[in-house]
């Protein structure tokens, strides 16, 4: 058989999520030993023949056409991103997909100026799979006990699973876990064979179940804005809202929380300004010319 691909492996996981009723298959009484859909219903959805749909899912048919994506696309329920991401593991697959350069880890000074900028609000930078290049240092306090890792080490995905911490400073610890692992299956599809996303991957999965069942699902999202209730062991219970924008230049992105002014949520955030303000708050900062003297 040939090898696995992530068109393929994707492909199962989508139809293992669709069922008959929602593609207007009429199942009658028939007891069904498949999870979701059968190949031969997504054929005969899609347009193709079993054998080819069948080469699809085993690896062995790498080039699928756009009408054929098309058609899979809707056969699948697929809308927005996990659409995308079809595409764009189908161009990875048929070696049509460019190369994307490595994004840099430096952060430019004018970013760094915007983190000073809304501070006192919390905020950090993030490249594509979420480490953490940059913080103010109420962003690097809102993720409890981060300061303690290397700066090297500091990422949100990897905080999620691994610090002991995170289970109970996030009150909806399950979501924030499932949109953490979506948004990595999200970046797979735009950065295929990235060696570092690779490498996180396979650490979460040899040392965390839950992101190893996570990942198995093969959902995919990205999130830039929402709501995050947090129980923080130094300032007490939160509700912040947070915004994600995008650098594009960099690959980036700045994440920044807030909390409406007046409010105890407000005077909550303000109080992690004061939690280990000398916390080295990542990567290093460029020297000043003043500083060259």
């Amino acid at each position: 058989m040939a090898q696995q691909t992530d068109l393929s492996t994707f492909l199962r996981s989508r139809r293992a999520k669709v069922r008959p009723a929602d593609i207007g298959l009429n199942n009658g009484h028939t007891v069904r030993r498949t999870q979701g859909l059968r190949r031969e219903e997504v054929a005969a959805s899609a347009g193709v023949s079993v054998d080819y749909y069948t080469r699809l899912e085993q690896g062995r048919e790498r080039n699928p056409s756009i009408a054929v994506l098309e058609s899979l696309a809707t056969t699948l329920l697929l809308e927005g991103e996990e659409r995308d991401h079809l595409f764009r593991l189908a161009a990875h697959t048929g070696n049509r997909a460019q190369a994307t350069p490595p994004a840099p880890r430096a952060v430019r000074p004018a970013v760094r100026q915007l983190l000073d900028t809304v501070t006192p609000s919390p905020a950090y930078v993030l490249n594509r799979w979420n480490d953490m290049l940059a913080a103010n240092p109420a962003g690097l306090a809102l993720l409890a006990g981060l300061d303690e890792w290397p700066p090297a080490r500091r990422n949100t995905v990897r905080y999620i699973f691994l610090h002991p911490v995170a289970p109970t400073l996030f009150e909806d610890w399950g979501s924030i876990a499932h949109n953490a692992v979506a948004h990595l299956h999200a970046m797979e599809g735009l950065l295929p064979g990235a060696p570092a996303l690779q490498t996180l991957v396979d650490e979460l999965s040899e040392q965390s179940q839950e992101f190893r069942a996570l990942w198995q699902q093969h959902d995919v999202r990205s999130l830039s804005t929402g709501r995050k209730l947090l129980n923080h062991p130094n300032v007490g219970r939160m509700a912040l809202t947070y915004e994600v924008l995008d650098i594009t230049i960099d690959h980036q992105r700045l994440v920044i929380y807030q909390a409406p002014a007046g409010t105890v949520d407000h005077d909550s955030m303000m109080l992690l300004n004061l939690v280990n303000p000398s916390a080295e708050t990542t990567t290093e900062r460029p020297r000043r010319r003043s500083d060259q003297r």
